[in-house]
């Protein structure tokens, strides 16, 4: 049962994921990377600390007992934030999305073929190519629809 909601709940995750890209890069363009990226991580901290204080089992660990490599995954969401904030407005959602989507694909490979941060080893195949080739496809595909509307838009 469990296994069934966790599909739709990652599709629902992205497209959530990628109407936040674009509204964060339209408030970035009007008020700045930074200011917009600040409102998105103040807002985080509020409703994750509601969810936390009102829904969250207690734990063996605290965030002040686990190995401190495993801390570092919240530097990673600044970086994504400013990147998504910053390429939007110059690129359209579809392009950045397509590109944060591609990075994760090939980490995610990385992470699983080698096993990194404990994590078990999925080794890379046919398949696995056939994903990153099709990405690829895909990020090249919409590159060039941006590319062939700014070389109409130049010329009117």
């Amino acid at each position: 049962m469990l296994l069934t909601l966790i599909f739709p709940l990652l599709l629902a995750g992205g497209a959530v994921l990628a109407a936040q890209s674009s509204v964060n890069g339209r408030l970035g363009a009007t008020v700045g990377v930074l200011p917009s990226a600040w409102l998105t991580f103040v807002m985080g901290a509020v409703v994750t600390f509601l969810l936390m204080f009102f829904f969250e089992p207690p734990h063996e660990a605290t965030l002040f007992s686990v190995p401190k490599w495993q801390l570092t995954g919240a530097l990673f969401g600044v970086v994504y934030m400013l990147a998504i904030v910053f390429a939007v407005p110059r690129v359209g959602t579809a392009a950045a999305t397509v590109a944060v989507i591609s990075g994760q694909l090939l980490m995610s490979l990385l992470i699983d073929h080698f096993g990194w941060l404990h994590n078990d080893r999925l080794p890379f195949d046919a398949s696995r190519l056939a994903a990153v080739a099709l990405l690829a496809g895909a990020l090249w595909l919409i590159y060039m629809s941006n590319a062939r509307r700014e070389r109409r838009q130049a010329l009117n």
